[in-house]
C-alpha cells in the first residue's frame, strides 16, 4: 500500500529562530568577549517538544530559504523592536538597539514559509514582523500606563494580565475560545493590516493580539505561549506541521 502512516513517520521538524549576542553576555573569558553568539530561549524548544515537534535552533549566517526547504514549521520568536524604517517609519526616543540582520534573516524566514505553505508562528516581535513583511505597518510605541499598559514588566512571565477577544471562525478561537487571558510583555503592536492579513484577537483597548494569514497556516500572537507550559498554539502548529510533512511523503512515494 502506498498509505503511510502518521505514526511511522518522524516527528515534524519545526525551525526556531534566535538573536546573535556576543560573549560577554555569557560572561566568557578575556580574549572571547567579542566572540559572536547564537542565543535561542529555551521555553520555545521545550513548548515544541511537548508538542510532539523537534525542534531545530536556525543559525543567522545561514540563508533563510535553504533552512525552510528542509524544514515542516517555523516558529519567528519574540525580541527587541523591528525597524521602523521596515514600515514607513524612524527610529523614535523608545525604540532600542535595531538588529538590521536579524530582521533581515527573520523577514526572510517568513517569505520563505509563506511561499512554501510551510506552517509559521510569530511571537510577539514575530507577529509584527510578519505583518510588516506582507506590507503593513506598527504602532512604534504604546506608552506604559495607557490602556493594559502591554509593555510592563510588573508581573511573572506566564502570568495572565488581560484578556483577548477572538475573531468568530478563526484559528485563534478555535484554539482558544471566544476569550482567553494572556501575558504581556511588548511596547509595539500590529497597526494597518498587510497583504493577506486578517486581525483575529483584540485586547479589551482595542491593540491587535492576534493575526491570521488569508489561506495560509500562518498565525501571529501578540503575547508568550512559550512561557504557559503547553499553550495550544504549539498543537496547532506540530499538527499542521506534521500533516505537512505526512502529504509530502506521501507524494515522494507515490513519484518513486
Amino acid at each position: 500500500m502506498d498509505i503511510i502512516s502518521t505514526h511511522a513517520l518522524p516527528r515534524p521538524l519545526i525551525g526556531i529562530s534566535g538573536r546573535r549576542l556576543r560573549g560577554a553576555a555569557i560572561g566568557a573569558p578575556h580574549g572571547f568577549a567579542d566572540a559572536p553568539l547564537e542565543a535561542y530561549l529555551s521555553e520555545y524548544s521545550t513548548s515544541v517538544l511537548h508538542a510532539g515537534g523537534l525542534p531545530v535552533h536556525l543559525p543567522m549566517d545561514a540563508v533563510p530559504a535553504e533552512l525552510v526547504e528542509r524544514l515542516d514549521g517555523v516558529v519567528i520568536v519574540g525580541g527587541d523592536d523591528v525597524d521602523p524604517r521596515l514600515y514607513g517609519q524612524t527610529p523614535g526616543p523608545f525604540t532600542p538597539l535595531i538588529d538590521p540582520q536579524r530582521d533581515a534573516f527573520e523577514a526572510g524566514l517568513i517569505e520563505a514559509a509563506i511561499s512554501g505553505g510551510i506552517p509559521l508562528l510569530g511571537v510577539c516581535r514575530g507577529a509584527q514582523l510578519l505583518n510588516v513583511v506582507r506590507g503593513g505597518t506598527l504602532h512604534s510605541h504604546l506608552a506604559p500606563g495607557e490602556g493594559e499598559s502591554h509593555g510592563s514588566y510588573a508581573y511573572p512571565r506566564a502570568h495572565r494580565v488581560h484578556e483577548v477577544r477572538t475573531a468568530p471562525g478563526s484559528v485563534a478561537q478555535t484554539l482558544y475560545g471566544e476569550t482567553t487571558r494572556v501575558n504581556s510583555f511588548h511596547h509595539q503592536a500590529v497597526d494597518v493590516p498587510g497583504r493577506g492579513v486578517v486581525v483575529t484577537g483584540w485586547a479589551p483597548d482595542g491593540v491587535v493580539e492576534a493575526i491570521e494569514l488569508e489561506g495560509l497556516p500562518a498565525i501571529g500572537v501578540q503575547w508568550h505561549p512559550e512561557t504557559f507550559g503547553a499553550d495550544p498554539v504549539f498543537g496547532w502548529l506540530v499538527a499542521q506541521a506534521a500533516a505537512r510533512a505526512t502529504l509530502a511523503a506521501s507524494a515522494t512515494q507515490n513519484i518513486a
